[in-house]
């Protein structure tokens, strides 16, 4: 078990609303992450969960209308939940918290050159000028495996494929130097084959630049190949999180066995892939109780009245169901679970 003084970010009692039309929105309803230095997290759920409104609240990079009404974020000794200024975001964005985005077209700037554009985050975060400047642009495309660094140096977006791309923009974060590297479902546009190449490239960089690194994304198949650790959100709360292999092989709460079910990877041929059936609350209203329960066909009754707390499963590993309780109804894990707990600890992703 990290002790706590690995502890690089800390999300504490985090709570993030948005007003829409008049309305609140409770995007993230209370939740409490630690991040170790050095580490690789995931944090997983289906589309819309609050997994990127979490981590964006690290950087200030909440929309105009979202706000963080309650909680504290911890780095390194500063609350950037309370920082109101973009100046003080400027200290901590990019420079100390990097992020790649899922689109990398939107994220370049077509009418400038590659070459500039990893430069300027140079020049601003590095403090670097001139030639020394061009020369850590140099590095950092050479570092994110782009062959014939000068001539890419001179090229324009348009003139790289979607998987370079990706390695343009991950040479940007990284030039940067920051400490924590969050990937915000990096590999979404790409195919296969390149979805593997990037994974491997961040990792492959975390190891050499001693980065931490969150990665956001809905498919758990990816996280296997990436994660020492896994968060898995539901409804803006945090409802496991764990070991890889301890959320991947003993997985306790019934909505990170629904996730699980639905791998591509664990389907039967002939048979129909499992679905999740129904659709998460709507977050305008209150949540009462857990907010799986109307999905779990193994809900209890409490779980529609009272949201449970965090059960540990081990040092490492906790949940947030009731079934976790001393005091519940033994219920088994459903039959993809329990084949997987058979495979014990193969990578089947």
């Amino acid at each position: 078990m990290p002790h706590e003084n690995d502890i690089i970010l800390s999300f504490q009692d985090l709570d993030i609303r948005f007003t829409l039309r008049g309305q609140v929105l409770k995007a993230i309803r209370g939740v409490s992450l630690d991040v170790y230095r050095g580490e690789s997290l995931a944090i997983v759920g289906e589309s819309g969960s609050g997994k990127s409104v979490f981590t964006k609240s690290a950087m200030g990079l909440l929309d105009a209308n979202g706000t963080i009404a309650g909680g504290h974020i911890w780095y390194e000794g500063k609350d950037l939940a309370a920082f109101t200024t973009e100046k003080e975001w400027l200290t901590i964005r990019g420079k100390e918290i990097a992020m790649v985005m899922q689109d990398p077209m939107t994220s370049l700037n077509p009418l400038k050159t590659v070459g500039d554009q990893i430069e300027e985050a140079v020049v601003l975060h590095q403090g670097l000028r001139g030639e020394a400047a061009k020369q850590a642009a140099l590095e950092a495309l050479a570092a994110v495996g782009i062959d014939d660094v000068e001539r890419r140096y001179k090229q324009y977006p348009h003139e790289f494929s979607g998987g370079m791309r990706q390695r343009v923009v991950i040479a940007i974060a990284v030039a940067c130097r920051p400490k924590v590297l969050i990937c915000d479902e990096p590999t979404t546009a790409l195919d296969v084959t390149i979805q593997a190449q990037i994974l491997d490239l961040i990792k492959q960089l975390q190891r050499k630049l001693e980065l931490t690194t969150i990665y956001i994304t809905h498919d758990l198949g990816v996280v296997a190949n990436v994660a020492d650790r896994i968060a898995v959100m539901y409804a803006g709360d945090i409802i496991e999180v764990g070991k890889c292999e301890e959320v991947f092989y003993d997985p306790k709460h019934p909505y990170t066995w629904a996730l699980l079910s639905s791998l591509p990877q664990l389907g039967v041929k002939g048979q129909e892939l499992y679905s999740i059936k129904g659709t998460p609350p709507n977050l305008f209203y209150e949540v009462h109780g857990d907010a799986f329960a109307p999905r779990n066909p193994q809900a209890l009754n409490i779980d529609f009245v009272e949201r449970p707390p965090f059960f540990d499963v081990s040092p490492t590993h906790k949940a947030r169901t009731w079934l976790l309780d001393p005091r519940a109804p033994k219920v088994e894990p459903p039959e993809h679970i329990r084949h997987l707990r058979e495979q014990g600890g193969k990578s089947y992703a």
